[in-house]
C-alpha cells in the first residue's frame, strides 16, 4: 500500500472528530496527525493497493452449486468472492458480468431458511427426507405455512409443502419456528434434507446471491482514493470492496478489511504508524461498545443457535463463554459453518450438537488434533500496534477484550474498528469522492 507522508509530530492535540456517534473518548488522538493521514489517503489512488495473492481475483460461477461455492471459499481460505454471470457473453459492462458477492453470511442465511422450512414440512408428518427435493416453494404454500423471509430457494417441492398443508398443519402452529427448534424437529434427518442431497447439491449461487446478503455489491474505480475504500470498509461496514477499471468488465482487485489491516502492519517503523500504534486501545475509545452490549454464546447452547444469532445480529463471530462471569473459552466464526457443510459425517447427532461439542469436533480434525484453539484476546490497556499485529499475523477478524483477572469478555475489536482509528470522513467527502461508487450502485 502506498505510504502517506511522514507526520512530523505526535503531540496530544484534542480532536473534535466523532467517527462513530457512540465514541466520545477519541479526544486524546492527535488531531493534526489524523487530518494529515486522512488527507494523504485521499491522494493515494486505489490502483496503488497491492493485488490479491496470485494477482487474480477468485470468482465463482453463478451456476455453481452451494456445495461448490463452500469448497472454493474453504480451499482458497477466503470469506467471500464475486459471482460471475455466465450469460454475460462479450458485454463490456461489469454490471452484466457480475451478479454480486457470495460469502459465508449468505450461506448461513440460506441454510437456516432451509432448516426452518424443511422442519415445517417434516413436523406435519406428511413429508420426509425422501420427499424433499430440488425446486421452489410455491408462493401459496408458503403463505399458508406462515413462513417469512426469502423463499425462492427454499428447496422444498410444491408437492411436499402441499402435503404438509393438506395434513392439517395450521399456520399459527408453525409460525415463529426458529433454527434450533427446526433442528430439534429434524434431528438426524437434517443432513439428509439440507446437505447430503437436495437442495444443497442443486441450488445455485445465482439463486441466493441477491436474496441472502448483508451488504451491496459496491465497487470503486482504480482512480478512486484509498480513503474511499477505507471508509467503505470501516464506517460504512462493507467487508470487501471490488475494484474495477471504467469501461472494462473485469474486477481488477478485491480489497478486504483483512488485507488493509495486514497492509497497515507492514507500515511498522514509519513515524505516523508508530505514533498511533504506540497508544493503548482505550485512547481510541476501543472497544466501541459497553460491557452489556457484547453478544456471546454459551458453550452448552446448540451450534445452530450460534449461527442464528450471527444471522440475526449481522455479525461475523461470537465469543464462547461459560459461567456467570462469562469467562471466554473459545470463539465461533461465521466461516465455521463450512465444517457443517463439508463434513456432515463428523456430526452424527446434530440434534444435540452443542457449541462445545462442535469446537471439540473441529479440534479433532485440525492441524493439531485434540487441541481446541484458544480464544484470541487482549486487555483494555493493550497497545493498538499489538492488536494490529495479532489480527494480521493470525489472519483473524476480531479480538476479544477481557478483564485482566477473570477473562470475562468486556468487548470486541474488529478489523473495521482498527481501520477507523487512522481516518475520519472529511466534510462533503461523500459528494466529492463517492460519486462514482454511488452512481454505479444506483445503476445496478
Amino acid at each position: 500500500m502506498a505510504q502517506p507522508q511522514e507526520a512530523k509530530s505526535c503531540s496530544k492535540v484534542p480532536s473534535n472528530d466523532a467517527y462513530f456517534d457512540t465514541v466520545q473518548s477519541r479526544k486524546k488522538l492527535p488531531h493534526h496527525l489524523q487530518e494529515s493521514l486522512t488527507g494523504a489517503f485521499t491522494r493515494i489512488p486505489v490502483s496503488s493497493f497491492p493485488d490479491v495473492p496470485g494477482g487474480k481475483v477468485i470468482e465463482i460461477e453463478a451456476d455453481a452449486s452451494i456445495a461448490d461455492a463452500v469448497k472454493i471459499l474453504s480451499e482458497c481460505k477466503i470469506m467471500s468472492a464475486p459471482v460471475r454471470n455466465p450469460d454475460a457473453g462479450t458485454s463490456l459492462d461489469w454490471r452484466d458480468r457480475y451478479l454480486g458477492i457470495v460469502d459465508y453470511s449468505a450461506i448461513i442465511l440460506w441454510v437456516l431458511e432451509n432448516a426452518e422450512l424443511a422442519a415445517l414440512a417434516i413436523s406435519a408428518g406428511s413429508a420426509t427426507a425422501a420427499g424433499v427435493g430440488a425446486g421452489a416453494v410455491g408462493a401459496l404454500g408458503v403463505l399458508a405455512l406462515g413462513a417469512t423471509g426469502p423463499i425462492a430457494v427454499a428447496g422444498l417441492t410444491v408437492a411436499a409443502v402441499g402435503a404438509a398443508v393438506a395434513g392439517g398443519m395450521a399456520a399459527d402452529r408453525v409460525m415463529g419456528k426458529d433454527a434450533p427448534t427446526a433442528a430439534d424437529s429434524l434431528g438426524e434427518d437434517f443432513y439428509k434434507v439440507i446437505l447430503q442431497e437436495e437442495p444443497f447439491k442443486s441450488t445455485t449461487v445465482r439463486s441466493i446471491v441477491k436474496s441472502f446478503r448483508w451488504a451491496p455489491f459496491l465497487p470503486v474505480s482504480t482512480d478512486s482514493s484509498m480513503l474511499t475504500v477505507l471508509l467503505l470498509l470501516s464506517k460504512y461496514r462493507l467487508r470487501s470492496v471490488p475494484v474495477i477499471e471504467t469501461g472494462k468488465p473485469f474486477i481488477r482487485n478485491f480489497i478486504t478489511q483483512s488485507a488493509v489491516v495486514q497492509g497497515l502492519e507492514q507500515c511498522k517503523g514509519r513515524d505516523w504508524f508508530d505514533c498511533i500504534s504506540a497508544r493503548p486501545i482505550y485512547d481510541f475509545g476501543l472497544p466501541f461498545m459497553s460491557h452489556n452490549e457484547v453478544l456471546s454464546i454459551r458453550s452448552d447452547e446448540l451450534i445452530l443457535e450460534a449461527f442464528k444469532r450471527m444471522k440475526d445480529k449481522q455479525i461475523g463471530g461470537l465469543p464462547v463463554v461459560e459461567g456467570p462471569k462469562r469467562k471466554i473459552v473459545g470463539n465461533i466464526s461465521i466461516r465455521d459453518i463450512r465444517y457443517l457443510l463439508l463434513n456432515p459425517g463428523l456430526f452424527s447427532s446434530f440434534r444435540q450438537l452443542t457449541v462445545i461439542d462442535f469446537m471439540n469436533t473441529i479440534a479433532s480434525i485440525a492441524e493439531e488434533p485434540g487441541k481446541v484453539m484458544p480464544p484470541i484476546t487482549c486487555k483494555p490497556d493493550t497497545l493498538l500496534g499489538s492488536v494490529i499485529r495479532t489480527l494480521a499475523s493470525k489472519s483473524v477478524h476480531r479480538i476479544y477484550v477481557v478483564d485482566g483477572n477473570e477473562d470475562e469478555v468486556i468487548g470486541v475489536i474488529t478489523l473495521r474498528d482498527v481501520i477507523s482509528c487512522f481516518i475520519f470522513e472529511p466534510p462533503n467527502h461523500f459528494d466529492d469522492y463517492f460519486g462514482f461508487a454511488v452512481r454505479e450502485m444506483l445503476n445496478q
